[in-house]
């Protein structure tokens, strides 16, 4: 029998190779030709006597699996919950029939019956459905790779393993291990994978094929431990064991700190962990496929999956790229400026595998960006995490100077001098000098427009803005703004950096603060109005924290600084002259940096106090002299809300004044830019998750008792109003 996603070759032993290789993708994934095929190789591994074993590849050099194809499972036509528990249960019964030759659990126990020997041969990164594959396999063999990943990362886009993985790994490694594996959705190495027992051997990748057809060979009939009469859970299991209860006690407490009760995955695990502990593997299969099927059909998973995964993947592809542009060569960047952004910006640019040319005013101005990355490598080195080798080939693609005139031969050039106009006009008019005439100009901005600074150059088309977060190295958003002459291949060119650099981008409207700096700012403004109104500090962050916030607003404020929020606040005043409108945090801000000194971390305190190495301590317990708490405060509900809606108006308004044009980029800008709660989609999801109705309904509620801030735009009324959504249902 042929196959199209996978070939099959048997030699002499009789035994088979399998060898994934799904055509035309990059990569192995469980999608529907393969999730259609492979059911039919088992049958025949079963059937064909000639057949007396299998080892299963890939063919792919990225790796042997990396899960279920995510626009399959977006995209089921169930019709019932029975149709879509039978789809999802798929893969379970595949691979349990795989893993017991087609016999009965029964039968098994009673050693009266067994499987042909089935092993793999994983070759490169096992994630998600691929480790549930090799799991299925009675050996496993790992290529001799410390790069290469095994893992079950399914809760990162708000599912559970769906193909034996939350009932088969606690059954190797035992429940506390898996448990954290699986909750943690974090991957491991082969060497970690062999100490723990997920793997049985690791060889140099050019031999794991012939170890495990030797295993296939020598073991003739095959089964899996629990598959054998008197198996236990390693370190126990089941409601009644002394050795597990404190397990799941302990479980539940930690998933319920780490996911404020925010992600149904999280519990959803923990209750297959449980459930599927006192079962025999076969229902606890089913149980599995059941949670499945509910996180599948809920909004969570529905919304992370399309914004994490479907719209991630699409932006970071370039689907805003213009059409009909050649892709440009980007050998050579010059990155204006060595401050704290330009040294982020040159180190990701060289880990791009491009030279960078770095300028500043001076030598040891210059020579910052060089230090700053040197200090990354140095500890990626120490750690074992990169070679001395490589550290220095990195370094060496980094060249400091002072003169203009080392830049004539770059491909493109990023600024990322001083936030001030005229400073940026300086370096434009002195640069534009000697560069290219074909060369790109980008500059680095959080709030200055880009079609004002395009003013000071002689080539305004070609002229583009580039927002980069800070720290550039972590921070994976980038925003692409075309000023109101900037042509396609300067557009085009901001993609093709990026492919390299490996952002998430999103193209945004040429205005004042682009999007996350219109929606952050009324954020942590809304958490200082809270603090002035007389709401404990510490119900706010923690409101935050059970918001999904990944950090408190009074401390994120801390990290960005209050001196910044004052310094914008004035600029944006200056900029806008009559038109500005006080926001009131004015003269909280004052208070706080002018006249009290709590500027933020930098500055040594902030809301919070710190130690002389910069940690945080405690909340500062001088703000009650300034601002008297309530006797009675609101509810962490009622601060929750406030913290919520103030991001959803703030992004609604940027939505229809088009400063983004369409929900995906509103989404992931939201959640890669300041921390939105990943597990809403972003705020556009959230809203259509929630019902616009619903949403303009308690944003009318909010603006009623707190201020014509919440809002929400007359849009978003008449949307409400003709029943729409902004994505299509699912």
């Amino acid at each position: 029998m042929t196959y199209k996603t996978f070939t099959v070759d048997i030699d002499s032993d009789g035994i088979a190779l399998v060898t994934i290789d799904l055509p035309g993708q990059s990569m192995n994934v469980w999608n529907g030709e393969l999730m259609a095929e492979f059911p039919k190789f088992v049958d025949e591994l079963i059937s064909n006597d000639d057949i007396k074993g299998a080892v299963i590849t890939s063919g792919k050099k990225s790796g042997f699996l990396a899960g279920a194809d995510l626009n399959m499972l977006g995209s089921s036509a169930a019709s019932t919950t029975a149709e879509a528990f039978e789809q999802a249960f798929a893969l379970n019964s595949t691979l349990r029939r795989m893993e017991t030759g087609g016999n009965t659990a029964k039968d098994m126990l009673k050693g009266g019956a067994h499987a042909k020997p089935v092993a793999c041969a994983i070759n490169g990164l096992a994630l998600g459905g691929g480790l549930e594959l090799a799991l299925a396999c009675h050996y496993r063999v790992c290529a001799d790779n410390p790069k290469i990943q095994l893992g079950l990362p399914e809760v990162q886009v708000g599912l559970l393993p769906g193909g034996g993985g939350t009932q088969r790994l606690p059954r190797l490694i035992g429940l506390q291990a898996a448990g954290m594996m699986i909750m943690q959705g974090k991957p491991t190495n082969p060497a970690a994978a062999l100490a723990q027992g997920i793997v049985h051997e690791v060889a140099p990748a050019d031999e794991i094929v012939a170890k495990a057809k030797e295993w296939v060979k020598a073991n003739p009939k095959a089964a899996a431990p629990w598959d054998k009469k008197g198996f236990k859970f390693p370190g126990g299991a089941g409601s009644m064991d002394p050795r597990a209860v404190p397990m799941y006690m302990g479980a539940a407490a930690i998933a319920l700190k780490q996911s404020k009760g925010n992600y149904p995955a999280v519990k959803a695990i923990l209750s297959c962990l449980y459930e599927g502990s006192m079962l025999p593997i076969d229902t606890a299969l089913r149980v599995e496929s059941k949670y499945f099927t509910q996180l599948l059909s809920g909004p969570v998973a529905r919304n992370m999956i399309r914004t994490l995964f479907v719209n991630k993947q699409a932006a970071e592809k370039g689907a805003a790229r213009p059409e009909g542009i050649p892709p440009l060569e980007l050998k050579t960047v010059g990155v204006l400026g060595a401050g704290l952004m330009g040294s982020g910006i040159t180190h990701v640019t060289a880990k791009g595998g491009m030279n960078v040319i770095v300028l500043d005013r001076s030598e040891e101005d210059a020579q910052k960006a060089v230090d700053y990355t040197k200090k990354i490598l140095d500890k990626r080195v120490s750690r074992g995490k990169m070679t001395q080798e490589k550290a220095d080939a990195f370094l060496a693609r980094i060249t400091p100077t002072t003169d203009y005139n080392d830049l004539k031969d770059v491909d493109l050039i990023i600024e990322a001098v001083f936030e001030n106009p005229e400073v940026k006009a300086d370096v434009i008019k002195k640069t534009e000098a000697v560069i290219g005439k074909d060369v790109i100009f980008a500059s680095n901005t959080s709030t200055l427009p880009i079609t004002g600074l395009a003013e000071n150059s002689q080539r305004p088309d070609q002229f583009i803005g580039l927002h980069f977060f800070s720290p550039v190295e972590k921070m994976p958003l980038i925003e692409i703004i075309p000023g109101e002459k900037t042509g396609d291949k300067a557009l085009a060119a901001a993609f093709d950096y990026n492919a390299k650099i490996r952002k998430t981008p999103i193209v945004v409207k040429d205005v004042r603060g682009f999007f996350t700096n219109r929606v952050f700012p009324p954020y942590v403004n809304e958490a200082m109005l809270m603090v002035t109104e007389g709401i404990k500090p510490a119900l706010i962050e923690n409101a935050a924290l059970h918001l999904g916030m990944p950090i408190g607003p009074l401390a994120l404020t801390d990290e960005t600084t209050l001196k910044l929020g004052y310094d914008i606040m004035q600029s944006t005043k200056a900029a806008l002259g009559d038109a500005y409108v006080d926001n009131g945090g004015e003269a909280f801000l004052d208070l706080m940096v002018n006249k009290l000194g709590r500027s933020g971390r930098r500055f040594g305190k902030g809301f919070y106090d710190y130690d002389d190495n910069g940690n945080r301590l405690d909340l500062w317990k001088g703000m009650e002299e300034h601002y008297p708490l309530l006797e009675e405060q609101p509810s962490v509900e009622e601060v929750k809300e406030r913290l919520l809606y103030i991001q959803l108006i703030a992004t609604a308004e940027c939505y229809d004044e088009e400063v983004v044009s369409d929900p995906q980029s509103a989404d992931l800008g939201a959640i890669f830019g300041w921390g939105f709660a990943p597990y809403t989609g972003g705020p556009i999801s959230y809203i259509d998750t929630v019902g616009i109705g619903n949403f303009v309904r308690t944003a009318d509620s909010l603006a009623q008792r707190h201020g014509e801030r919440f809002n929400p735009p007359q849009s978003f009324r008449d949307m409400a109003d003709k029943g729409e959504t902004f994505y299509k249902a699912a």
